[in-house]
């Protein structure tokens, strides 16, 4: 455990790591920090290092997956591409990827230094999305029946999210209601710069509920405590 003066440190399921102020530290199947023997993620996937200026910088070093970066303190959501990077202004950032059917969520806790030009220039480059769109209350009950397993902590990864029957069934509304609200959903992360919503071509993605998740969750937009909203809509459309 780093003590309390610690310039940076990583969390992981419970566990905490020091990163060396004058080193690198990798996150992956291998590294300083192996988070799991999962042939789906890459050796060495995630490079916090120091970058311009003395700041941190968190850089995606893998070749085919992405990870989605959240400081929901500061309002901030972005998702880092296979070699782009992100300047690690913030006090606490969550860090969130799916290799194959799993779900990881890694905390990055630094101390915050003169980051609002880095921020900015972040920004400009177009790999990451500034803010956290606001919902109505039906969008806001389909991202929770998406990712009620994995808020009660009974799944995790793709095979944890109901398809849209199920998800329909679940909250007593139609398929082409819920439906029509996973269209205006995904269309508004899509015009705020998420990506994984539409597939080639404009068309929406297939995989986009897993997507959709994996955002929610990452940037806070749903919780633990939203779950009773579940079993209320469910009654009023018994």
């Amino acid at each position: 455990m780093p003590d309390a003066s610690a310039d940076l440190y990583v969390e992981f399921c419970g566990e905490r790591f020091a990163v060396d102020p004058d080193g690198r530290f990798t996150i992956g199947r291998e590294g300083d920090l192996a988070v799991d023997d999962n042939p789906y993620l890459h050796r060495r996937f995630l490079l916090i290092h120091r970058g311009v200026g003395g700041l941190w910088y968190l850089s995606n070093v893998g070749a085919h997956l992405s990870a989605t970066v959240v400081a929901a303190e500061a309002g901030f959501s972005g998702q880092i591409a296979p070699g782009a990077n992100l300047p690690l202004v913030f006090g606490r950032t969550v860090v969130v990827f799916t290799a194959g059917p799993t779900t990881y969520e890694v905390e990055i806790h630094a101390t915050p230094g003169e980051g609002s030009v880095a921020l900015t220039e972040a920004g400009q480059r177009g790999d990451t999305t500034v803010g956290v769109p606001s919902l109505t209350e039906s969008q806001r009950l389909l991202i929770i029946v998406l990712a009620e397993q994995i808020l009660r902590h009974e799944g995790s990864g793709t095979s944890a999210i109901p398809s849209s029957a199920q998800a329909a069934a679940r909250l007593g509304w139609s398929i082409t209601k819920f439906n029509r609200k996973l269209d205006n959903v995904c269309d508004k992360l899509d015009q705020m710069g998420v990506s994984g919503m539409r597939a080639g071509g404009g068309k929406l993605a297939t995989n986009r509920r897993a997507r959709l998740v994996e955002f929610a969750l990452s940037s806070q937009m749903v919780s633990r405590a939203d779950l009773p909203l579940l079993d209320a809509e469910a009654q009023r459309n018994a």
